[in-house]
């Protein structure tokens, strides 16, 4: 809190641990703390009489689903480019959304080796060897857009190399140290002025 100039609240979606390492990489210069968001919210205070910097309180009562904190002296305007670019695909796992329709013509899959038939055909797909190649013996549609994912459909997605789920960190709040001031990423104006001496405290948390 001391070294860093300002304070910003990032939310993940589809959570991966080598990605968010891939960021702090790129990010060195900078601090991102990604852990229990309870601990954080003692750490910072959560109301104005045990918050560390004024309005602090603010910054904790966003911490809720899977967010984290990054401090930096990089301004708004730099940090929200650099996350607003970021993104990265992977394999989809059972659980997330099909992102697109995925249909297989029938015919011979010829890169995979004899080896893996039993296992296409464990996992649903009408296959069979002929003479030695794993062949598709009809249309198959592995699944449709929109459907949430089966660990099976996810499977056959990641061996036919179709990459459906999507890594990216959202850049949702701010908090400046030098004016105390904590705002909300998309809006020009603060969510919250540093409160003055003599105001309620009182909150609707509802």
């Amino acid at each position: 809190m001391d070294t860093y100039k300002y304070l910003f609240i990032f939310s993940v979606a589809n959570m991966r641990n080598s990605k968010l390492k891939d960021i702090r990489n790129a990010w060195r210069h900078s601090r991102m703390f990604f852990g229990k968001n309870k601990v954080m919210m003692v750490a910072l205070g959560q109301s104005q009489s045990d918050e560390y910097k004024d309005n602090l309180h603010q910054v904790s009562k966003k911490l809720q689903g899977e967010v984290g904190l990054l401090f930096t002296n990089r301004t708004k305007e730099e940090v929200n480019e650099w996350f607003t670019k970021y993104t990265e695909m992977y394999f989809a796992r059972g659980g997330n959304k099909a992102t697109s329709t995925v249909s297989l013509d029938p015919g011979p899959l010829k890169q995979f080796p004899h080896s893996v038939e039993p296992q296409l055909r464990q996992l649903g797909l009408p296959t069979a060897l002929k003479k030695g190649v794993v062949t598709l013996l009809s249309d198959y549609e592995v699944c449709k857009e929109g459907d949430v994912l089966t660990p099976e459909q996810a499977r056959v997605l990641k061996l036919f190399g179709y990459e459906m789920a999507e890594f990216k960190v959202t850049i949702k709040y701010m908090w400046d140290a030098h004016s105390g001031r904590f705002q909300q990423m998309d809006d020009d104006l603060p969510e919250s002025a540093p409160e003055s001496e003599g105001e309620s405290e009182e909150e609707d948390d509802s």
